[in-house]
């Protein structure tokens, strides 16, 4: 047996298990994800926001929201399709050829394969602490805010401590830098 820590679940905090080594190895297996949300601060300072799901970490989806939706009607239209896989999509999946092809860039909305919009419809969050709060519950790493001022900011969600290099129970919020543009090693 080995002890592995797995990400905190709906604010559970990181949970230690012991699994057979085989297991680890089949975990390796599967693609992870960098979830996320993205929010529309409103003028009542609440906070209109839905879940992404791939490629939440700002050198990506940061450098993305900045020239893609960079004004609070792009952003409403965005939030307004509700929960998605991905904000930008240049794939999708042909079932007949058994491929990804490409098409022009948009949103991956999760109504796109059949979900019905109440089941992931935007929600509203009364003020940061708990917009937060909805990233953390949905596993997310980062919080994306579109503020008033026609900004993008972006909030890490933290259980690592990097003193004593281990998780802890509970998380930290760090604003992260969102660059300018995307990294040489990544494909927009």
């Amino acid at each position: 047996m080995v002890r592995v820590h797995t990400k905190p679940i709906m604010g559970k905090g990181y949970q230690t298990k012991n699994v057979r080594p085989y297991f680890i190895f089949s975990i390796s297996l599967f693609i992870m994800s960098t979830n996320s949300r993205i929010g529309l601060r409103l003028a009542d300072d609440s906070i209109l926001s839905v879940y992404h799901h791939w490629d939440g970490y700002p050198e990506w989806l940061g450098v993305t929201l900045n020239q893609q939706y960079n004004t609070r009607e792009k952003v409403a239209e965005l939030i307004d399709g509700g929960d998605m896989s991905s904000c930008y999509s240049d794939n999708e999946y042909d079932y007949e050829k058994q491929e990804f092809i490409k098409r022009d860039p948009r949103p991956e909305y999760y109504t796109d394969r059949g979900e019905k919009l109440e089941d992931v419809a935007p929600k509203i969050s009364k003020d940061l602490k708990e917009y937060i709060d909805h990233a953390n519950n949905c596993c997310g790493e980062f919080a994306y805010i579109f503020e008033p001022n026609n900004e993008w900011v972006c909030y890490a969600v933290e259980y690592w401590n990097p003193v004593t290099k281990t998780h802890n129970d509970t998380f930290e919020i760090v604003k992260k830098e969102i660059p300018s543009d995307y990294p040489s090693n990544l494909a927009a």
